[in-house]
């Protein structure tokens, strides 16, 4: 992993902290190259602190050194070459070891750094003790104590450095993470109101179209056959099925009118009479005792204590029965069929049986128009923490079952 470096921008944008960094490196190698140039007691030794000099200005704006690991090696090589030799000339060069551990540590791995730290602390120590300076403690105490700083300095940014890539990492990753659940909180929503609308398509407006057709064959039939309201009838039926098509699109979320002035049950029985609620059953197909049309005889009755429902409940409901008439009325070629609503301790069922021909449950696939109506009869129930089960054989006719649990306090 590069490193932030004073004397290596390329690798990471600098910032205010860095730039003072790496001014106060230069002026710390140029004030001890100075000094080391003027204490020093032969030309030779001006020479070699000019030379060092410029061997460290090289490095510092060659764009190989800025770039690569491998141009830094060297260069750190040929300044450590000419410091040492400036070392052996003057012991003033000693002082220069402390800028160069920090060149060491911040451009090698740290697999050789620390060994290029420790040699540089002992020529250091041996270029004092070499120059005839007295022995003490302070000619060991003084590079090796240096390098630690160094080294606890360099090694402590590092650390720093790494923990605060990582929390901005995490961050990134964060904000990264809240875009994307909102965006599929969004798409959850999405979809399910897209949802929402195709059961309420499918049991009102496209159940509706689909009655006014069946309504309008029935009257073509009792027409004759030179009548001339024949043309108006079909073309109505053509409306009724081109609209059939856009009513799919489009609808509105209201409470069923069926509910607006009256019970759930009151709602059910007037769903059996004959013409009324969706108009699914024509002429004569009604409750009680009506006498069959093209629709089915449908029966309502009520079981248990009826109790007042929430408003979600009693729609599901509704719209439940609605739909599966409708199956009936299409599908079933039913002769009767009866709704049950049965009001127990801790819940409510609704049953809708019909004599018809029946049908393999789990062979059932969407409709070629784009119907909802067992899987749209399912949502409904199990959104309310209900049941929905779906009973039927050929030749056996059908049974739809939903059980919804009573909330508390009703």
């Amino acid at each position: 992993m590069d490193l932030p470096s004073p004397l290596h921008p390329a690798r990471l944008p600098l910032t205010p902290a860095l730039r003072a960094l790496r001014l106060c490196l230069h002026l710390l190698m140029a004030g001890l190259l100075v000094l080391a140039a003027v204490r020093a007691d032969s030309a030779a030794g001006t020479v070699l602190a000019v030379v060092t000099g410029a061997v460290y200005a090289a490095g510092s704006y060659l764009p190989s050194v800025r770039d690569s690991q491998r141009a830094a090696a060297l260069w750190l090589g040929a300044l450590g070459a000419s410091w040492l030799a400036l070392l052996w000339l003057t012991p003033e060069a000693l002082w220069l070891a402390f800028p160069l551990y920090f060149l060491q540590l911040h451009l090698l791995p740290t697999r050789w750094s620390l060994p290029a730290v420790a040699l540089t602390a002992v020529a250091a120590i041996l270029s004092y003790v070499g120059h005839g300076a007295a022995l003490n403690p302070g000619v060991f105490i003084g590079p090796l104590l240096g390098a630690a700083v160094a080294v606890a300095t360099v090694l402590g940014y590092q650390a720093l450095y790494r923990e605060s890539e990582r929390r901005r990492r995490l961050i990134e990753e964060l904000i990264a993470t809240r875009a994307e659940l909102a965006a599929a909180e969004r798409h959850a929503g999405t979809l399910a109101e897209r949802e929402r609308l195709a059961r309420e398509i499918h049991d009102t407006l496209a159940q509706g179209l689909s009655s006014i057709q069946l309504l309008l064959r029935a009257a073509e039939r009792s027409l004759p056959p030179d009548s001339p309201a024949s043309d108006h009838i079909d073309r109505a039926r053509q409306a009724a099925q081109d609209n059939l098509a856009e009513a799919r699109r489009f609808v509105r979320a209201l409470s069923p009118p069926d509910l607006e002035h009256g019970s759930l049950a009151a709602a059910l029985e007037r769903l059996c009479e004959p013409g009324a609620g969706a108009g699914l059953y024509g002429p004569g197909a009604g409750a009680g005792s009506h006498e069959p049309g093209p629709g089915p005889r449908v029966r309502f009755s009520v079981s248990g204590t009826p109790v007042e429902l929430p408003t979600p409940y009693e729609v599901a409901l509704l719209r439940i029965a609605q739909s599966a008439l409708a199956n009936t009325v299409r599908h079933a070629a039913a002769s009767r069929a009866e709704i049950t609503l049965s009001f127990m301790d801790a819940s409510v069922t609704l049953d809708v049986v019909d004599d018809g021909e029946g049908f393999e449950p789990g062979s059932v696939r969407p409709s070629s128009d784009g119907g909802f109506g067992l899987p749209a009869m399912r949502s409904r129930a199990e959104s309310l923490g209900g049941t929905f089960t779906v009973e039927s054989a050929p030749g056996q006719g059908t049974a739809v079952a939903v059980s919804l649990p009573l909330p508390a306090g009703v």
